[in-house]
């Protein structure tokens, strides 16, 4: 019988491997001796119910998205309900020990909550801010913005060890969340450079251009996609050498296609849908920039955007609006834009297409920033001690049973 500790992650916005830094996680945890199940939901071409992938048991559940704050209410429910019948199934046959709980939303701690009752540990890892989201999107703070800001102190309270991921998530963590310093550990989106490595370029992605503008990412109303459409509208008002290529899901996605319709966009921008493995690797290795369009407001300043630290694991020059995070994962390996302004954005996308020397010395140092520390193998460590704590005195489980 298998006598590995078991753990269950939750995941309710994306669907594994989709999401790369669960996914990273999961296989760090596996590799150090865990049995790992994951709930997450499908999306995309990620439709399989159950599966078991390099080790890993995925349990997807159908994904009901919401738009409006009566939307994502119902989209938070049905996800809380698919999320706590999956948890007993696996519970019923693995008597997983901790549960590991990503947000967005902050409802999985009700799914903890039920579970510890019966011992088991409950870890959260802090992926957005969801007061701050809930502002962006909906302005003015009302009922539903306290109810969000009690899901965030609920999920706090009900947690025994705490990640961010960056050193702003880490100051909520303590200072809102009133979690104990040594109970909160920074473990950053970092890429895991063994199997994110550059190639030689594809050139028939450029799609019959010189130059490709890439964006990586979800898709979604605080994302950015609306100044970057205004941007790319500039630039090919100006030049006809260069394809924006849009990678990634979300809510936005079909307003977003018809908005560059309208701005007589054409063939100029593609919308490639998810990607990943090799794919992706493809349009990462052969983009000429990376673009993170995230506007500044309070939720974005404070996050870490992934798609930053993966155009520079690819030695991808970096364009992003100036962001108190964003810097701190850039660094001196972008140029950065006046917040929110699609002219700047555009103009500093048209510097970098206009100098190979400029592309190739961000791109460098890029490489380099995610070689010397912003890199998997550094923040495991982290993840690996916060297991460590919450589960120091666990007594040895049982393992899971057959299928």
């Amino acid at each position: 019988m298998d006598q590995r500790i078991s753990i269950l992650i939750i995941i309710e916005n994306l669907p594994l491997p989709v999401d790369r830094r669960m996914w990273q996680a999961a296989c760090s945890l596996r590799d150090a001796g865990f049995h790992v199940s994951v709930i997450c939901p499908k999306q995309g071409v990620f439709t399989t119910s159950y599966e078991v992938v390099e080790g890993i048991e995925i349990h997807r559940h159908a994904l009901r998205e919401g738009s409006g704050p009566l939307g994502y209410m119902f989209e938070y429910v049905w996800a809380f309900l698919a999320q706590l019948i999956l948890a007993i199934r696996i519970y019923r046959r693995t008597r997983f020990c901790l549960i590991h709980a990503c947000n967005p939303p902050d409802t999985i701690f009700l799914v903890g909550a039920i579970f510890k009752l019966l011992g088991v540990h409950f870890l959260f890892d802090h992926h957005d801010l969801n007061p701050e989201l809930f502002e962006v999107k909906y302005g003015p703070r009302g009922l539903l913005y306290k109810l969000v800001c009690i899901a965030e102190r609920m999920t706090y309270r009900t947690a025994e060890v705490s990640i961010a991921t960056n050193l702003s998530f880490r100051q909520v963590a303590i200072e809102r969340g009133r979690m104990p310093p040594d109970r909160v550990f920074v473990v950053h989106s970092s890429p895991d450079l063994r199997n994110l490595r550059p190639r030689p370029p594809f050139e028939y992605l450029k799609r019959g251009q010189r130059y490709l503008v890439l964006y990586l990412g979800t898709m979604g109303p605080q994302d950015g996609l609306d100044l970057l459409l205004e941007a790319a509208r500039r630039i090919v008002a100006g030049r006809s050498d260069t394809a924006f290529v849009l990678i990634g899901g979300g809510p936005e996605v079909p307003r977003l296609k018809g908005l560059a319709t309208e701005m007589g966009l054409g063939e100029a921008v593609y919308f490639a849908g998810v990607r990943v493995g090799d794919e992706l690797a493809a349009y990462l290795s052969t983009a000429d920039v990376g673009v993170a369009p995230d506007p500044k407001n309070p939720m974005n300043d404070k996050s870490t955007m992934n798609k930053i630290l993966e155009y520079m694991a690819y030695g991808r020059p970096v364009v992003l609006f100036d962001l108190t995070e964003g810097r701190r994962s850039a660094g001196d390996a972008a140029l950065y834009a006046r917040p929110n302004d699609p002219a700047d954005l555009a103009d500093k996308i048209n510097q970098l297409l206009d100098s190979e020397t400029l592309r190739r010395e961000l791109g460098e140092r890029g490489r380099r920033r995610i070689e010397e520390s912003l890199n998997w193998d550094h923040e495991k460590v982290a993840l690996l001690e916060a297991y460590r704590l919450a589960l120091g005195s666990l007594p040895t489980p049982q393992g899971p049973k057959p299928l």
